[in-house]
């Protein structure tokens, strides 16, 4: 278990010891049965019952897993800051995850943000709370991941580890810019030579 301790610890972003985080974690695992099911719980609130940003054409842009909480929406990076700290207030060790995805609409690359979750039975397991839409349809089952995209576009990439901590690209721009339509025009990315470590 020492080796998963970052995955529980709180945070200046990952603030899972915030009231506010602590008691709606608690709330979702009431009754749950076991780590599986509260990490469903959390994960299936987080998906459904925080907003997409963009989607929901919403602000403030959000980082701190308790703001998103707080005013309910978040990028998927945020919303990721917020399951991972749902599930750490739970005991339940988390981290974050990226795919490198390529948005036509900018003919560029970008991050997109998920999680990994480590289930006794299953492991590290990755899900995808970004929010269902049309074409989007990510899931809890595992051991089979259910993610919101494939990244198996020429140029995009599942990054290889799991981080404790957000990479500093997704923080730089999250804290830089305070509308929606701003983060969504300045999208983080990193180069594949450049992945720092997890």
């Amino acid at each position: 278990m020492n080796d998963l301790r970052k995955y529980l610890d709180p945070s200046a972003i990952i603030d899972c010891d915030h009231p506010d985080v602590v008691t709606t974690a608690k709330m979702l695992a009431a009754g749950s049965g076991g780590d599986g099911s509260t990490a469903r719980r959390c994960f299936e609130y987080v998906r459904d019952n925080i907003c997409h940003s963009y989607d929901c054409r919403m602000n403030p842009v959000t980082l701190k897993a308790s703001d998103v909480l707080a005013h309910r929406t978040g990028y998927c990076y945020a919303k990721s800051h917020l399951l991972a700290a749902l599930l750490r207030a739970n005991g339940v060790p988390a981290g974050l995850c990226y795919q490198r995805l390529f948005l036509e609409e900018f003919d560029a690359y970008c991050l997109h943000g998920l999680n990994a979750i480590y289930l006794p039975e299953t492991g590290w397991y990755r899900v995808d709370a970004r929010g269902n839409k049309e074409g989007v349809e990510a899931g809890f089952s595992p051991p089979e991941e259910r993610l919101a995209y494939r990244a198996d576009k020429r140029g995009e990439m599942t990054l290889p580890g799991i981080w404790a901590e957000p990479l500093k690209a997704v923080i730089d721009v999250l804290s830089k810019f305070d509308n929606y339509l701003d983060v969504r025009k300045n999208l983080p990315d990193i180069e594949p030579g450049m992945i720092p470590t997890p």
